[in-house]
């Protein structure tokens, strides 16, 4: 939102525009002159209320749909208002403890508490609960077990210091026998334990060039062994809960636009590029309709804040909902979920 929209507004203007959106967020519909001029807790007349509103709407801030006489708030309208014209409050102690005592209900992983995370933000919300799922190539691996179950096929069992398991399987140039197996798992999980996938790939290749000539014969099954199971992790995966919650009285372009937006859902690679933006920035993101420079986006809006774990930032929280949400509520609700949901986190490691 250009700052000269805001500096152009006199403290009426910002009245008049603070009481139209908020209206507008409570109700739904498009907000009169006459009715603005009762609720705005100003005195002057409708006809001035109607100037003022004219002047508003040359500036882009609202807009008159065809079939009212009223004004609704346009995207660059609720961007300023959220900016300069709201007012946040933090989230009330109960709504805090709740959440403190829903999010780690039954997580025996990450992955479950995140689930968790986007459930609790959908419940709170009504809304769209989104959660980014980061891959395990910065995870630390506690242990590791070989099976073999082909002539060339191994199993790769992975436990990682957070409780999640994942299970590979590696497809080898040649065989290898139990024992082997069973030493190269011993050897990787004596020098490598508690450091992240990525690192133990590249620690792996430089200790076989570095190995004197008794540990090359066992160095070999672990780096063949270890070059598959700690290739590189695919992308980051996203949790979406309460895609119905969008689906409440929509007919004609929103159910057009509703259909776009759970295709995103389904594809989520370009939902996840745009939560990983969110996660690189501080603090609470917020994208009004086509400030995203999404399509599927156009007509919602996406709060966000990223979560993290000891000392570093893992992904991103948040929700998805109608342009016509109760910002005041919504935003510190996706802030405290962020921060709770990092200390969670964090007394998990």
């Amino acid at each position: 939102m250009p700052a000269s929209h805001d500096s152009a507004l006199d403290p009426r203007a910002r009245q008049l525009l603070r009481s139209l959106i908020a209206q507008y967020l409570e109700e739904g519909q498009p907000v009169g002159s006459r009715t603005l001029s009762r609720s705005a807790g100003l005195d002057v007349s409708p006809a001035t209320v109607r100037n003022i509103m004219a002047d508003l709407e040359e500036l882009g801030l609202i807009a008159s749909p065809h079939t009212s006489a009223g004004r609704v708030p346009t995207a660059r309208g609720l961007r300023l208002f959220v900016d300069s014209l709201l007012e946040l409050k933090p989230l009330p102690r109960g709504a805090v403890m709740q959440i403190q005592r829903e999010l780690p209900r039954e997580s025996t992983t990450s992955r479950e508490l995140l689930g968790n995370a986007s459930s609790l933000l959908s419940a709170m919300t009504h809304f769209v609960g989104l959660v980014t799922v980061p891959g395990t190539a910065d995870a630390p691996l506690k242990q590791i077990e070989f099976v073999s179950i082909g002539v060339h096929k191994v199993l790769a069992i992975l436990v990682f210091a957070d409780g999640q398991v994942q299970n590979r399987v590696l497809n080898l140039r040649q065989r290898f026998d139990a024992r082997a197996l069973e030493q190269a798992a011993n050897y990787l999980n004596a020098h490598y334990a508690g450091l992240p996938l990525d690192e133990i790939r590249l620690r792996v290749l430089a200790d076989l060039r570095a190995a004197g000539s008794e540990l090359n014969r066992l160095l070999d099954t672990a780096v063949e062994v270890a070059a598959e199971t700690f290739a590189p992790e695919p992308e980051p995966d996203m949790l979406v809960t309460g895609q119905t919650n969008l689906m409440s009285g929509g007919e004609g372009p929103q159910i057009e636009r509703l259909r776009d937006l759970f295709e995103a859902f389904q594809r989520k690679r370009e939902l996840l590029a745009l939560l990983e933006g969110c996660a690189r920035s501080p603090g609470v993101r917020l994208f009004i309709g086509e400030e995203s420079g999404f399509e599927p986006l156009k007509g919602y809006s996406l709060v966000s804040a990223p979560y993290g774990g000891e000392g570093h930032v893992l992904g991103a929280i948040g929700v998805i909902g109608p342009t016509r949400m109760a910002y005041h509520s919504v935003i510190p609700v996706v802030q405290a979920t962020a921060k709770l949901l990092t200390d969670a986190l964090r007394s998990s490691e």
